[in-house]
């Protein structure tokens, strides 16, 4: 169903990682923006983010799952239940994946 997924996640690249099928942040908007000031029902199964070390959780309505992973594809680190507003990062990183954490949404939006 394209229509529910946010334009700056259509006709991102997928690909499999840590056992899901996520699209591939490659712009610059979409590296920028992430999954944030979405709701969790639009963010999708997450969101991976090549050539990165560090993301942020501004703007997020609902917890992330953080996967670091290294350059041979492996998870070197995971930061569950990541709050909005916070800034996380792994020096040994080469892409970090964003996952909704189970539970639903932080802090809605408001109306």
């Amino acid at each position: 169903m394209e229509q529910h997924v946010p334009l700056r996640l259509r006709g991102l690249e997928s690909v499999k990682t840590s056992g899901m099928l996520v699209p591939v942040a490659s712009g610059p908007l979409t590296r920028l923006l992430g999954l944030a000031f979405l709701r969790r029902r639009r963010s999708g199964d997450g969101l991976l983010f090549p050539q990165c070390r560090s993301v942020h959780t501004f703007g997020m309505f609902f917890r992330l799952d953080i996967h670091f992973i290294d350059a041979a594809g492996h998870e070197i680190r995971v930061a569950r239940a990541v709050a909005p507003g916070r800034i996380l990062w792994e020096r040994r990183a080469d892409a970090v994946l964003e996952v909704p954490s189970r539970g639903g949404e932080s802090h809605p939006p408001g109306p």
